[in-house]
């Protein structure tokens, strides 16, 4: 499948890229080639191969979130050069006006 300078354009656009004639010219023929393939692909009998997402056996190991309390919010805020009401002060870096 040839595609044409206006759907190369058009592509472009969707993607916003701002495209060159040259650059037209050698993308359009990349994508052309890439669209070529897919047909290819469309064309192998997949009847009996059963759908994955993930062909190495892996899976997605997750951890509980669990909720605990920790000290290390006092450690820090203890360690702060200057701390009021259990927060961390810093100077001001905007003026009100």
């Amino acid at each position: 499948m040839k595609l044409s300078i206006t759907e190369v354009e058009h592509i472009a656009t969707l993607a916003r890229l701002k495209l060159t004639e040259a650059e037209k010219e050698k993308y359009g023929s990349q994508l052309s080639q890439i669209l070529a393939y897919m047909k290819k692909l469309q064309a192998v009998d997949t009847a009996g191969v059963e759908p994955t997402s993930q062909v190495t056996g892996l899976s997605n190991i997750m951890r509980s979130d669990d909720i605990t309390e920790s000290e290390i919010a006092a450690e820090i805020i203890n360690g702060a050069p200057s701390q009021a009401g259990g927060y961390i002060k810093i100077p001001k870096i905007f003026e009100n006006k």
